[in-house]
């Protein structure tokens, strides 16, 4: 399988389970009223990150970058992650 064939939730699906299997509180959110919001969250031993999933070489939309930064400046670690090994390493 090409990366330009791989779907989101094929990197989402083994991540969450990955992260449930460390130990993670893995969420999908589903609609939280404010557009570009990352769609994904976990919690671990009281540090909590967002990460927005893409498919292989796809860039978050302008309207997700304004708040990703909105965010991060809140102090909110928020990623964006286009691939399973990108995703475990960061929930390691």
């Amino acid at each position: 399988m090409s990366d330009d064939t791989i779907l989101e939730s094929e990197i989402e699906r083994p991540a969450h389970a990955f992260a449930k299997s460390r130990g993670w509180f893995a969420e999908k959110i589903m609609r939280t009223g404010r557009r570009g919001f990352p769609d994904h969250f976990f919690a671990r031993n009281g540090l909590i990150i967002l990460i927005e999933f893409k498919r292989p070489g796809e860039e978050p939309t302008l309207q997700q970058k304004k708040r990703h930064r909105e965010l991060r400046l809140q102090g909110v670690p928020v990623f964006v992650v286009d691939s399973l090994e990108e995703a475990m390493r960061i929930l390691q």
